[in-house]
């Protein structure tokens, strides 16, 4: 009989990380960069010259993905998303009334 061998996949149940984006990163990266292929095809067509609209998009897209990488970097894996649901959570809960500190008393028959 024939030794089977079996890889190992050590990568189960890991979030995707593509050099050194993580998780959702990756889709906001591509996401600008789409954004940005939209932009240079509208620049172009309004008639601004070649060289000029490479410049920009070059210049924003250096700027998209130092930002997405401090993003991916600061915040990781779960980090944006806990702070976006951060700003839900009010500050402060103001009571008018001292009603809900008094223990109600039970009126039984």
């Amino acid at each position: 009989m024939s030794n089977s061998v079996y890889q190992n996949h050590k990568g189960i149940n890991q979030s995707i990380e593509f050099k050194g984006l993580k998780a959702q990163y990756i889709w906001y990266l591509g996401g600008g960069v789409v954004i940005l292929l939209i932009l240079f095809a509208g620049l172009y067509i309004l008639g601004f010259p070649p060289l000029v609209c490479v410049g920009i998009i070059l210049a924003l897209g250096v700027f998209l993905v130092l930002k997405v990488y401090k993003m991916s970097k600061t915040y990781g894996k779960y980090g944006l998303m806990k702070k976006l649901a951060r700003r839900q959570i009010p500050k402060v809960i103001k009571s008018y009334s001292k009603s809900i500190f008094y223990k109600r008393k039970e009126t039984g028959s």
